[in-house]
């Protein structure tokens, strides 16, 4: 089958941009210049653009022109959560488990409307002081078989090694993190902080190799615990 012409266009802008040719915020040609580049019609230049702005390799600025993107799109970077309270004493407490049906966390898990999962709340500690509030949604197929105490699910990811063989660490996982102000006022009780003091908001899935959504989890951890690192990894 014959490629289209503005996909022919699209790969190979697109390996321009991976090998170095343009560097990230530089600006990017512009339609005149692909017109005459490939000698192609100002529709087809212009829908090989688009697609690449909308997979985040490009930005478009009216009347500024095409600029490659400043985001490491596409690029492997090691992420690094440091913690900022090393050496200390870390405890969890389980705060409760329980069985619910909401639309919003059946379609994060990808559940049917007539299934269910448990959502289990526990608040991570320093030194006895609450830093992070962690709201953990599973599927029932990934609870245990047998009755356990609150306290068997202080650690998620060694339930997951112990019951299913499953390191949860090595599975496909997405996270994304962004600041919160105010802080919702139940999360603010639980956390023992003012709704005026801001907190990380995180959001992570964790997908097996089989498509099944293993997990889905929301935590809130107070900013002055957050630390981060990003290290662009050689080719």
């Amino acid at each position: 089958m014959k490629i289209p012409k503005y996909q022919q266009i699209k790969n190979d802008l697109l390996n321009k941009i991976k090998s170095g040719e343009f560097e990230h915020g530089d600006r990017f040609y512009s339609e005149n210049e692909l017109v005459k580049l490939y000698n192609a019609s100002s529709i087809t230049v212009i829908r090989a653009i688009q697609e690449l702005a909308a997979e985040g390799y490009l930005v478009r600025y009216q009347g500024k022109g095409t600029y490659v993107s400043r985001s490491r799109k596409r690029k492997l970077v090691e992420f690094t959560d440091i913690e900022v309270f090393a050496g200390k004493t870390e405890t969890v407490e389980v705060i409760s488990i329980a069985e619910e049906a909401e639309p919003r966390i059946l379609k994060e898990l990808n559940l049917s409307p007539n299934q269910t999962y448990r959502r289990i709340i526990r608040v991570r500690k320093v030194d006895d002081v609450s830093y992070i509030l962690h709201f953990t949604y599973l599927p029932n197929q990934f609870l245990s078989k047998k009755e356990q105490e609150p306290s068997y699910y202080d650690s998620i990811y060694e339930h997951f090694k112990t019951e299913f063989g499953i390191h949860m660490y090595d599975e496909y996982a997405t996270e994304t993190n962004e600041i919160l102000f105010p802080t919702p006022k139940h999360v603010a009780e639980l956390l023992a902080i003012s709704e005026n003091e801001p907190v990380v908001f995180q959001k992570k899935k964790t997908t097996l190799q089989d498509g099944v959504i293993a997990e889905y989890a929301e935590s809130y951890k107070k900013w002055d615990y957050y630390k981060i690192e990003f290290s662009t990894i050689k080719s």
